[in-house]
């Protein structure tokens, strides 16, 4: 994202600070000023849900100048309080819903202040193994280093791992210490401790967990990258790594990992350390969650068919064969995201069924183009596919039904002929550039 160019080279000189210099750095907050927090500003949404003192953008910009500078002043003087999260859920999958942080937006802005500052220290200690939340990196670069490795090992021992309530359990004192070995900046340290301690607002009662940091924040995700490149990435590849005979390959997204190994018992012998390791920082691998499997292709001339796969940042991992019969990875819409996605569809257009089939086929062909730019990769286009037809069955169900008249499939596709649902498209190529 561009910013202004004092506050560029400002970011460009703490990051070469932190390049220079390995003992934690104790002068970072005199480089936020208010055109620091202007940029700040620039960079938070402002159509986010509101915070506990119901401030919107629109409230906040009247005064934005003079509430720019009291902010700062806060925040530097010591003053600044940080109010509560309002907890909100949002449906992860059925029958389950995910807690939210809502931060006020003073709170997302001066978090984001924090978080650009951090950013520019930490981004010269993450490893490569670390895709979720960080500049120029993505969840799709790791779906395709992963894809690239398991090509050159030609399958592996692959463990697969979820960590039981990873923002929830995250310990505070942990983090303190993690913080303090790069960062001890008495103003920086001093507000993100307001942050966790800040509690959760529910049902009308502030409760105060000394464990988490609230999804949802401005500056949680780097923080719980903070935590786990200590916790898993630097240890695992700097002290684990070397003491096996074969490679071991790492790729997380925020908390969501997976490694991938030439050996079953060095896959064996680091899950179990990955236990203890995880135990000593609060932290627990799912025992139903994390398993372990055997990811090769079938023995060539077998006439073996593939059974073996596992999950992944919503697609499903498994071995198929190419145009010429070669037995090669491939990845397909996870089979939960899919019934997610085709469930959002189903409500919006039951809710929408009486709006104008103009406006019903914009709204329905931005969510078929938002699916394609996820799940748009190399070797997904039978399950796109599957998306568009099964959304085309669910339109058509529900514009019968608003005048609970039927409508015939001849009519239905004259419609779709005069409003046509884009194409499947591979937004992410594994062979274009």
């Amino acid at each position: 994202m561009l910013s202004s160019k004092d506050v560029s080279t400002k970011l460009q000189r703490i990051a070469e600070l932190a390049r220079q210099i390995r003992e934690p750095l104790t002068s970072l907050s005199h480089h936020i000023d208010l055109d620091w927090i202007r940029e700040a500003w620039r960079r938070t949404r402002k159509d986010g849900a509101v915070g506990v003192d119901g401030m919107t953008a629109q409230m906040y910009e009247r005064e934005l100048e003079a509430n720019l500078r009291s902010m700062l002043d806060r925040a530097k003087s010591g003053r600044y309080r940080a109010p509560p999260v309002r907890r909100a859920y949002v449906d992860k999958e059925p029958g389950k819903k995910r807690p939210l942080g809502i931060p006020t937006l003073e709170d997302k802005v001066l978090q984001r202040a924090v978080l650009m500052a951090l950013e520019a220290v930490y981004e010269q200690e993450f490893l490569p193994c670390s895709y979720g939340f960080r500049p120029q990196r993505s969840a799709h670069g790791a779906l395709e280093d992963l894809w690239k490795g398991m090509m050159d090992m030609r399958g592996g021992w692959v463990l697969e791992v979820d960590i039981q309530s990873f923002f929830d359990n995250l310990v505070h004192e942990r983090l303190r210490e993690l913080l303090r070995r790069r960062v001890r900046d008495g103003v920086l340290l001093r507000l993100i401790d307001k942050w966790l301690n800040a509690g959760v607002l529910e049902e009308g009662r502030v409760r105060h967990p000394r464990t988490g940091t609230p999804q949802g924040g401005v500056i949680s995700p780097l923080l719980a990258n903070i935590y786990l490149h200590e916790v898993l990435d630097r240890w695992l590849l700097a002290e684990v790594a070397p003491t096996l005979s074969g490679p071991v390959h790492l790729y997380r997204y925020a908390d969501d990992f997976v490694l991938l190994f030439r050996h079953e018992a060095e896959a064996r012998r680091v899950q179990a350390l990955l236990t203890e390791r995880f135990a000593q920082y609060g932290l627990t691998l799912h025992p139903e969650k994390t398993r372990l499997l055997a990811f090769y292709p079938p023995p060539s001339g077998t006439g073996e068919r593939a059974h073996v796969s596992f999950d992944f940042l919503g697609f499903t991992h498994h071995w198929g064969q190419s145009r010429k019969g070669r037995w090669i990875p491939q990845r397909r819409t996870s089979k939960k995201r899919f019934s997610r996605s085709l469930q959002a569809a189903r409500a919006w257009c039951r809710a929408h069924r009486h709006a104008p089939v103009r406006d019903q086929h914009a709204a329905l062909s931005a969510k078929l183009r938002g699916h394609y730019g996820y799940y748009g990769i190399t070797g997904n286009g039978r399950s796109l596919r599957a998306f568009r037809n099964e959304v085309g069955r669910i339109w058509h169900k529900w514009l019968a039904r608003r005048n609970n008249r039927p409508i015939s499939w001849d009519a239905f596709n004259g419609m779709i002929a005069l409003y046509p649902l884009p194409p499947i498209q591979v937004v992410h190529s594994t062979y274009r550039p």
